[in-house]
């Protein structure tokens, strides 16, 4: 299990970020802070019992930044997904450069939570199977964060997404079963790879009508310059 610190100065967003892990296969809260002060004095006390942080920037006695900060001037690997609302640019920058994982704006859905969560434990496993000389797709795998690079759940390969990928932007938009018979692969197995792509933000889905029956399912590459690119 990922043991999981939440912080943050209000209690309603504790209350509901507990809710969200609850939901998550792999994670558990392992402590709650409501504040800048409580939240350092909790890890560098238990150094080794947590392996996550949710972390605020903005809390009455202190700044999440100034959190992390000391956190890294004590060598502490923890990592660190930032979760607030916060939008300024500057602060974004210092997270980014003190090696947080995400940094997610509230409020925010359960789905994009789920994904986030979702995409850090991924690395984690790639991380722990990864050993001796990595291959350049696992050294991307690992630096995801910074590189922009997509890291893949459990039973997705790199050669197969890079396959799914080209066939959609070469003659997309299609469906699963139409990606499936060009690609040589599963209509299922297909499917689990347009919808990773979607989640990404890669591609869109849309309803195909015309044909008799429920409608099909479409995906297509998004194009520069449309909304969420």
């Amino acid at each position: 299990m990922i043991r999981t610190l939440i912080v943050d100065d209000d209690a309603l967003t504790l209350e509901l970020h507990r809710d969200y892990l609850a939901r998550l296969d792999g994670f558990v809260a392992a402590g709650e802070c409501t504040g800048a002060r409580a939240a350092l004095t909790a890890m560098v006390d238990r150094p080794d019992a947590f392996d996550l942080v949710l972390l605020d920037i903005t809390m009455p006695d202190g700044s999440g930044i100034d959190v992390l900060r000391a956190l890294r001037a004590r060598s502490a690997a923890v990592d660190v997904i930032a979760i607030t609302g916060v939008r300024d640019a500057d602060a974004v920058r210092q997270m980014a450069a003190l090696g947080v994982f995400q940094y997610l704006v509230k409020p925010f859905p359960f789905a994009v939570f789920r994904e986030r969560m979702e995409q850090y434990r991924a690395y984690r496993e790639q991380a722990r199977n990864t050993d001796g000389e990595a291959t350049q797709a696992e050294i991307d795998a690992l630096l995801g964060r910074a590189t922009g690079a997509i890291v893949l759940p459990k039973g997705l390969s790199t050669a197969s997404l890079e396959r799914v990928s080209a066939e959609l932007r070469a003659d997309g938009p299609l469906s699963a079963s139409e990606a499936a018979e060009r690609l040589g692969m599963s209509r299922v197995a297909v499917r689990r790879y347009l919808e990773h792509l979607v989640a990404a933000g890669v591609l869109t889905r849309a309803a195909r009508y015309g044909t008799r029956g429920r409608p099909e399912t479409e995906y297509a590459w998004k194009r520069a310059g449309a909304p969420g690119v």
